[in-house]
């Protein structure tokens, strides 16, 4: 019972929707994360300041109770009775407002080093303090360079007062801070300074129902996601998709015809793609039993697979210009398969404004059955690559789902990238394919030997990795199949893969229409006329 329910849990956890929708909560538990952090760190920074300016209007207030022409007549002894009853103002006004400490000093302009205390008034009760309240003519050092400059900017008047935080105070108490404002005499020169330390309680305790609230509000917003998108999930893209690639690889592998498929999803590279694979049974059974039965059926079963071919070559961008909106790059690629329909494809899309992926790859066999897997896998990668994660997340994914229902044990070679247009960045994986090839601005094309991993559907459980390039303005990318390098003439030699990156920097000046026109033109003037065994795939981008 035990490892019937383990299995049971490995099987979801490995599936489709689990994969997605655990995904799509952790990135929204990330953003909540991050969102949390800045709004926190914003929120605390409005309040600090807002904490400090009612602070200033507090210390303000309270320069209104001493006479500043008087400052220093109060350290020799003088105006007694003047500054005992400013002494008591400052003592009930340091309790009324609830601060811990409200002190006048007297500094020394000459290196703002030392200061003598006129009054100090103290309140341990409210900070958490234990200060012990200065006598008058009480001398000490400044505490450090920071007090050392705001006591000049307020001597010198360069700032109508100024705040010291402490977040982490050493002696014990609580988070406070202490506002400076001038102490002037009756013809406007600063004579002293009043400093008021205030605790920071409240900011402590505002904080904490914030985040509270932050972290309610992403929790509930990750369930209600998870929900939603099980369901939506499950019934839109894993159930269509499932059931796509099963009756693919059950046709692949039986070659008759099963129930229609239908429109199985709202999506329409997935409904297309079932209409394709109805149309293609329909068209492949017709064209078995015609052909047995007289041979006379021959031109109908050429329109058939004609008409394979049209699908074929409509499931990949064949179009060009592709975006004659977009200056930053141009793109051209070509498939010509060896039979009517063949196990090559390329494709190439936008994730979002500033990334395009390009795939080519290159199916295990040819004829009917790798032009259905071809198109299987195609819809996989654009669709897996559109919900985002790195190429070799990519093709893990797609691994699995191919080894999932993979009866008929074939596979596919495939190279994945993702170009960052911005800033050229290019994140790639290779699962089994050919070498891409670089040129940099001002160099030539150069074969670049990157990690290969097993091919898709060759084994499941494959985890592949990733790699990151860089191009420059003015750089080219070109990617292709195994078709190229292994084209022979009639005495069986291969064109080679010298010849191709010889043939490739010949036609470098041109852009990529250009390279891969010519490439093609040089391939066909090799063979001379000889049978093409294999699909002629290439691809070609140039970042300006």
């Amino acid at each position: 019972m035990q490892g019937d329910k383990s299995s049971i849990w490995s099987r979801f956890r490995s599936g489709m929707t689990f994969n997605i929708i655990g995904m799509i909560v952790l990135l929204l538990i990330v953003f909540g994360i991050i969102a949390g952090a800045v709004g926190l760190v914003n929120f605390t920074s409005a309040f600090e300041n807002e904490y400090a300016t009612t602070t200033y209007h507090m210390a303000d207030t309270a320069t209104t109770l001493i006479n500043g022409s008087h400052i220093a007549d109060y350290l020799e002894g003088k105006r007694t009775i003047e500054y005992m009853q400013s002494k008591s103002y400052l003592e009930a006004y340091c309790k009324r407002i609830g601060v811990s400490l409200i002190y006048v000093i007297i500094v020394d302009t000459s290196d703002y080093g030392r200061f003598v205390s006129v009054f100090n008034h103290v309140d341990n009760t409210v900070g958490n303090t234990n200060y012990v309240e200065w006598e008058l003519g009480h001398k000490r050092d400044t505490t450090n360079d920071e007090y050392r400059a705001k006591y000049k900017a307020i001597y010198e008047q360069q700032s109508a007062y100024e705040t010291v935080y402490r977040n982490n105070p050493s002696d014990g108490s609580l988070p406070h801070i202490t506002t400076m404002v001038p102490v002037k005499d009756s013809e406007g020169e600063v004579t002293g300074i009043l400093c008021i330390q205030r605790p920071m309680s409240e900011l402590v305790g505002a904080r904490r129902p914030y985040v509270i609230a932050v972290a309610v509000a992403t929790a509930l917003l990750a369930i209600f996601v998870a929900v939603f998108y099980t369901f939506f999930m499950r019934r839109q893209f894993v159930n269509p998709i499932s059931k796509v690639a099963s009756e693919a690889t059950r046709f692949a592998r039986e070659n008759t015809k099963g129930e229609p498929l239908g429109k199985v999803s709202r999506f329409k590279e997935i409904s297309d793609l079932s209409g394709s694979i109805d149309t293609m049974e329909t068209d492949m059974v017709n064209y078995i039993e015609t052909i047995t039965a007289s041979a006379a059926e021959k031109e109908r079963i050429g329109f058939e697979l004609s008409l394979a071919n049209t699908i074929q070559v409509n499931s990949i961008p064949n179009v060009f210009p592709a975006f004659p909106e977009r200056t930053d790059f141009d793109i051209y690629a070509s498939m010509t398969p060896a039979k009517q329909v063949g196990g090559d494809f390329y494709n190439f899309f936008f994730v979002d404004d500033d990334h395009l992926a390009i795939s080519i790859g290159d199916v295990s066999g040819k004829g009917i059955p790798a032009a259905l897997f071809m198109m299987v896998t195609n819809i996989l990668v654009s669709d897996r690559t559109r919900m985002g994660g790195t190429p070799g997340e990519i093709l893990t994914f797609v691994n699995h789902n191919i080894c999932e229902h993979n009866k008929a044990d074939m596979f596919v070679t495939l190279w994945l990238g993702v170009l960052e247009l911005s800033t050229g960045n290019l994140i790639a994986s290779n699962a089994g394919h050919e070498y891409p090839v670089i040129m940099q601005p001002g160099g030539k094309f150069e074969v670049f030997k990157d990690k290969h991993c097993l091919a898709v559907g060759a084994m499941d459980g494959v985890k592949y990795k990733d790699y990151t390039l860089k191009l420059e303005r003015g750089a080219k990318l070109f990617v292709y199949t195994d078709g190229i390098p292994e084209a022979t003439d009639h005495d069986n030699r291969m064109f080679g893969m010298e010849r191709m990156i010889d043939t490739l920097n010949k036609f470098s000046g041109d852009g990529p229409e250009g390279v891969i026109t010519g490439i093609k033109r040089e391939a066909e003037r090799f063979a001379n006329g000889a049978e093409q065994f294999d699909d002629l795939t290439m691809l070609c981008l140039e970042l300006k």
